[in-house]
């Protein structure tokens, strides 16, 4: 079996760089917590979106497995449009509801669930049996999951928390169980 732990980044502060915003001081503490809670699973690779609260989010799993984040780009978060929506629960809310769409300069939900799956699916052939540690993003880490099962939706997606962790555990390419650590 390989395990894929799915680490939403923790609470962020707000900065119109998508690449450089950091964790917020409550990102930072709850971004400690992560550790205790996969334990005792021993960790194997750390990967992670190049989004820096995404890598500070990970930072502490790879430093006590003494492991280097490996840096994905695909594991970035989807792109919604290319400037500000002016009703960003409007927007997001479309894109959902007809995976096909795309606002101008955006991604539709089945171009950006595309580009994370293809990554997810290199993951699970390369590290098969171990588990892996994916510092990522709310709404694409919710498309790929939703690739593998439908029920992880638009609901789904609302009610996550900043951090969140998900334990998917996977036989070759299928999904066979899936496991919230984040109390």
């Amino acid at each position: 079996m390989t395990n894929l732990y799915f680490i939403r980044h923790a609470h962020s502060t707000y900065t119109p760089d998508e690449l450089e915003r950091p964790l917020s001081e409550k990102g930072k503490k709850d971004a400690e917590r992560i550790l205790a809670l996969i334990q005792p699973d021993s960790i194997n690779v750390v990967v992670s979106s190049p989004y820096k609260r995404a890598v500070q989010t990970v930072e502490g799993v790879a430093q006590q497995y003494n492991l280097e984040i490996k840096i994905f780009e695909e594991l970035k978060e989807r792109t919604l449009t290319n400037k500000p929506a002016q009703d960003f629960t409007a927007a997001i809310t479309k894109v959902w509801e007809e995976p096909n769409f795309a606002w101008e300069g955006g991604e539709s939900n089945m171009e950006a669930q595309a580009r994370g799956v293809s990554v997810i699916l290199h993951l699970l052939q390369k590290y098969e049996g171990k588990n892996v540690v994916i510092g990522t993003h709310g709404n694409i880490m919710v498309l790929i999951m939703n690739h593998f099962d439908k029920r992880f939706d638009f609901s789904f997606w609302n009610g996550l928390d900043m951090p969140d962790i998900y334990k998917l555990t996977f036989a070759g390419d299928v999904l066979v169980g899936v496991r919230r650590l984040w109390d």
